[in-house]
């Protein structure tokens, strides 16, 4: 990870005197812990507009480019809306490079199209027509931070002859690279599924690779909210974290969490990817593969009825076949 520290060398934030987190410009508090941020010279915090196109379907921002982008939206294909925005908004910091070339992209589909399974036409990678793939760089929160977990919750140790017994404790967790999807052009099991091929060393201040024709979203939410999508994602993690590690017993429920940050180090990251749609008998379906890693892949699929029915009339036939044996062996 030392290229992903490099990259933020240069930026030197101050730090809240009390739970060491890094204060934002602009702010008053520390989002942590609520402590007074030091005092700055406010004028220098010009209020920033920022323009970008909307989409009026799935309502993902890109970056407004008059010179390239299109006017549909090239998650969904609706309409685009120009929209602008002030501060404080969140702002990418680092983008990853695109290492995964369009002719490796089209591989990977076509590889991808046979191995969907017995359920899937047979024909289904030998008919299937690409008819677009795009590039894209998608947003996504990069968060690190120090806890301290709370946490109570009824288990089966220690039971006896209840089904349940209470549980408590306080235990210290680290978070590291935690991701959070600011995406609204990816679905969050698109997004998900892809992430671990991606490589947070490899980011620099602007984007490589994936060619001329690459859409970039934005992200779309104030900083604010941003922390509460990100603090959210921490107390779920926490709670996983809990169940899997420190509540005894193999059963549990009521978990509940709280958390006491310290060092919450938030980065604003554009990660590569490429959203295909392949056409199969007049039907079009989506595919989404990770700009750094071909390997994964994520997306739909046509499902074959026939050979259900198949399988179905397969076993009745077996089933009877089976009967009339029996019938005839009892007479």
């Amino acid at each position: 990870m030392s290229e992903h520290e490099e990259v933020h060398e240069a930026i030197e934030l101050p730090h809240c005197s009390r739970c060491d987190s890094p204060l934002e410009p602009g702010d008053l508090r520390c989002a942590i812990c609520g402590q007074a941020a030091p005092q700055t010279d406010r004028s220098a915090n010009e209020k920033v507009s920022v323009t970008l196109l909307r989409c009026t379907g799935c309502g993902a921002a890109i970056t407004y480019d008059p010179d390239h982008q299109a006017p549909a939206c090239s998650f969904c294909g609706e309409v685009l809306r120009v929209e602008t925005v002030d501060d404080p908004m969140e702002q990418t910091e680092v983008y990853l490079p695109m290492t995964v070339s369009i002719d490796e992209a089209r591989a990977a589909l076509k590889a991808w199209l046979g191995t969907r399974g017995w359920f899937t036409p047979s024909d289904l990678s030998s008919s299937s027509t690409l008819t677009e793939i795009k590039p894209l760089w998608w947003v996504a929160w990069i968060f690190d931070a120090e806890a301290l977990v709370s946490w109570t919750a009824d288990s089966n140790a220690g039971s006896g002859r209840s089904a349940w017994a209470p549980h408590s404790g306080q235990t210290p967790l680290r978070f590291d690279d935690m991701l959070v999807s600011g995406s609204r052009g990816l679905s969050e099991s698109e997004a998900y599924a892809i992430t671990p091929g991606m490589q947070l060393g490899t980011g620099n201040t602007s984007p490589s690779g994936g060619g001329d024709d690459a859409t970039f979203e934005r992200f779309d939410v104030p900083r604010s909210q941003a922390r509460q999508q990100v603090l959210a994602a921490i107390e779920q993690t926490a709670a996983d974290r809990v169940r899997a590690q420190h509540i005894p017993g193999t059963s549990f429920r009521k978990v509940r969490v709280a958390i006491v940050l310290r060092r919450l180090i938030t980065r604003r990251y554009a990660l590569p990817a490429y959203v295909l749609a392949y056409r199969y008998r007049d039907q079009l379906y989506r595919v989404v593969i990770c700009g750094q890693n071909a390997n994964l892949i994520v997306g739909s699929s046509p499902f074959s009825y026939a050979k259900l029915f198949a399988l179905i009339g397969g076993i009745v036939g077996f089933v009877l076949f089976l009967l009339m044996i029996a019938a005839v062996a009892g007479s």
